[in-house]
């Protein structure tokens, strides 16, 4: 291991502090974070849950509700992971507006260790999440068929795509010119869910939706998730989700290391 590398994972564990020293500071962000996925995982189940879960394919219709459950799971899961993401991108946003930023540049830090930290602090927070809505889908009915070795799997796909989509985040808080269009812009990422496997089965669509849905990366999250916990067979799915993981955290670093390569020189 090089100087160079040892400097750089040093500083990151040092922006990493600093990043759940932001989250202690501010728990009403990590109690939203988790607090919307349980409303719409109570939502769904018990509102919803009925209907939706006697149109799922070789269901009983009068077992919907404890039917949709384990269906819907993942999707919600998926969506914890995709909520954390505004959190990130706010955060980024106000140490760039803040001048923050700028006062790291003038430091001998490490310049990948500064987005780091955040992305790093974001995939915490997205473990934390996923842990506490599982436990809330266990408390009202949901009984997985995972072994241990599916679950080491799960945990692995989770810190996967928690930190893939943390450099997305990252990447939108320093392409966004105020805290405010930082805050917004991810949300985006929470309609993916919705637009594929996360509530409903891609074949009830219409065939334009239907393709994208069938295609964008949510897809391949939620349908790897749903087989791990499960205990079925996985096909494409993880080959694709772990595509999809590569692809997106690549377009996020590159994305936000040229931002700030830009300011930078500005």
């Amino acid at each position: 291991m090089t100087a160079a590398t040892t400097f750089a994972m040093s500083d990151s564990i040092t922006m990493l502090r600093r990043s759940l020293l932001h989250i202690r500071r501010y728990p009403g962000l990590t109690m939203f974070v988790i607090g919307a996925p349980v409303v719409f995982l109570m939502l769904f189940v018990f509102v919803f849950g009925g209907t939706l879960g006697a149109g799922l394919p070789g269901v009983d219709p009068d077992a919907g509700r404890s039917a949709y459950l384990p269906y819907v799971m993942p999707g919600i899961l998926a969506m914890t992971i995709a909520g954390t993401a505004g959190g990130t991108a706010t955060t980024v946003a106000m140490d760039m507006t803040e001048g923050i930023t700028a006062r790291f540049r003038t430091m001998a830090i490490s310049r990948a260790a500064v987005l780091a930290g955040h992305v790093l602090g974001n995939t915490v927070q997205a473990v934390l999440g996923v842990v506490v809505v599982l436990a809330v889908g266990i408390a009202v009915g949901f009984r997985p068929n995972a072994n241990p070795l599916q679950w080491f799997s799960i945990l692995g796909m989770v810190l996967l795509i928690a930190f893939a989509i943390s450099w997305l985040a990252v990447a939108m808080g320093m392409a966004s010119k105020s805290v405010e269009t930082a805050s917004n812009l991810p949300m985006l990422l929470l309609l993916l869910p919705f637009l594929g496997s996360g509530f409903v089965p891609t074949d009830t669509m219409p065939s334009g939706l239907r393709w994208f849905a069938d295609y964008q990366p949510f897809t391949s999250f939620v349908e790897t998730l749903r087989g791990l916990l499960s205990g079925e067979p996985l096909g494409t799915n993880l080959p694709l989700a772990l595509a999809w993981c590569a692809v997106i955290a690549a377009t996020g670093y590159v994305w936000s290391m040229a931002i700030y390569e830009k300011k930078s020189v500005c």
